[in-house]
C-alpha cells in the first residue's frame, strides 16, 4: 500500500506540474489587452501602460511562470487583478468552503440513495422495480443540473415556499440547520442528476456479483439476503461506483457554474467563471489549479479505497 501511495503521489505531482504549464500558456493567449480591460475602454494609454507594469504583464514569460510557481507553493498568496489589494487566497477560501458544503450535502443524499437503488435494481433484475429505477435514473440524469435547479426553484421555492429560492441570503446568525435549508435546493438538483448515473453504475457492478459462484454459495449456506449483500455484494460491486465518484469530484467543485448562477450561490465554479470574464489571471489560475488538485486527491482516494476493497487490484497496481 505504501508503494501504491508513493507512486500515485509522484504521478500527481508530475501531472500538476504539466497542468501548471498548460494553465500558464492558456492564460497568456487572451486575445485582448488585459490591462485595457481592467482599466476601462476610455482610460488613457499611460494608465494602461502603468497598470501593465504594476501587474507584471510586461515581465519575461519565465519570470511570470516563476511567480506562478511561488504563488502555488505559498497557497495563492498573490493579489487579484480585479480586486487590487485582495489576495487570491482570501477569494478562493470562502468559495471553496461553500462548494465543499454543497458537494458534501449532495453526496450525503445521492450516494446512499444511488447505492441502495442500484443494489435493489440488480437484486430484482428485469422486474418492474428494476425498470422503474433505471427509467427514473435515465430521465433525471438527462436533464442538466441548472434546468433541474430552475424547476425546483420555481415549484418548491416560489410556488410552495418550502425552501429558500436563492442561496445568497443566509443570515449571519443562522444556525447549522438553517444554513442547510439555503443550500438544500441546489443540492437536490445535483442529486437528481447523479442518482441515475451512480445507480446504474452500481446496478451494473452488482448484477455480476449476484450471479457469481461465491454469492450463490453464500445463499446455499443459508445466509440471509441482507448478510449476503453486506459481506459479499457491497465490497465487490461498489468498486466501479467508488471510481466514478472520484472522477466526478472535479466537476462537482468547479463545473456547477449554471447551477450556482441560478441560485446565486457563491461557489468555486462561479468564481472561476467571473475570473475568466474579468480577466483576472491570478484568480483564474488559482481556481483552475484548485479544482485540479481536488480532482487528483479524489482520484487518489478512490484508488486507495478500491485497493483496500480488492487486494487483487492493489497487487495489479503495484506490479
Amino acid at each position: 500500500m505504501a508503494r501504491l501511495i508513493a507512486r500515485r503521489l509522484l504521478l500527481s505531482i508530475f501531472t500538476l506540474f504539466i497542468l501548471l504549464i498548460a494553465v500558464f500558456a492558456l492564460t497568456r493567449v487572451f486575445p485582448s489587452d488585459i490591462a485595457r480591460q481592467l482599466a476601462g475602454p476610455f482610460a488613457p494609454q499611460e494608465r494602461v501602460d502603468r497598470l501593465n507594469d504594476e501587474l507584471g504583464l510586461l515581465d519575461p514569460l519565465p519570470e511570470q511562470f516563476w511567480r506562478l510557481l511561488k504563488d502555488v507553493f505559498t497557497f495563492g498568496s498573490g493579489d487579484s487583478f480585479s480586486q487590487p489589494g485582495v489576495s487570491v487566497r482570501e477569494l478562493i477560501g470562502p468559495a471553496l468552503w461553500n462548494s465543499a458544503k454543497l458537494v458534501g450535502l449532495s453526496m450525503l443524499i445521492f450516494l446512499p440513495l444511488s447505492i441502495v437503488g442500484g443494489i435493489l435494481a440488480a437484486r430484482r433484475k428485469d422486474s418492474r422495480l428494476d425498470r422503474g429505477i433505471v427509467s427514473f435514473g435515465l430521465a433525471s440524469a438527462s436533464i442538466p443540473d441548472f434546468v433541474s435547479g430552475v424547476l425546483l426553484q420555481f415549484f418548491i421555492g416560489v410556488q410552495l415556499g418550502w425552501l429558500p429560492a436563492t442561496s445568497s441570503s443566509v443570515p449571519d446568525d443562522a444556525g447549522f440547520f438553517t444554513s442547510l435549508r439555503f443550500i438544500l435546493l441546489p443540492a437536490l438538483a445535483i442529486v437528481l442528476v447523479y442518482f441515475g448515473y451512480i445507480a446504474r453504475i452500481t446496478r451494473a457492478g452488482a448484477i455480476g456479483v449476484f450471479e457469481a459462484d461465491y454469492t450463490r454459495t453464500a445463499y446455499m449456506k443459508g445466509l440471509k439476503p441482507i448478510e449476503v449483500i453486506r459481506k459479499h455484494v457491497l465490497r465487490n460491486a461498489l468498486q466501479p461506483t467508488v471510481a466514478v465518484t472520484g472522477t466526478q469530484m472535479g466537476y462537482l467543485f468547479g463545473g456547477l457554474v449554471g447551477l450556482e448562477t441560478v441560485f446565486n450561490y457563491p461557489g468555486l465554479g462561479g468564481l472561476i467563471f467571473k475570473a475568466a470574464k474579468a480577466p483576472d489571471l491570478p484568480l483564474l489560475q488559482a481556481g483552475v489549479l484548485t479544482v485540479a488538485v481536488i480532482f487528483m486527491l479524489a482520484t487518489l482516494a478512490a484508488d486507495l479505497l478500491i485497493a483496500w476493497m480488492n487486494p487483487r487490484a492493489r497487487t495489479a497496481t503495484e506490479a
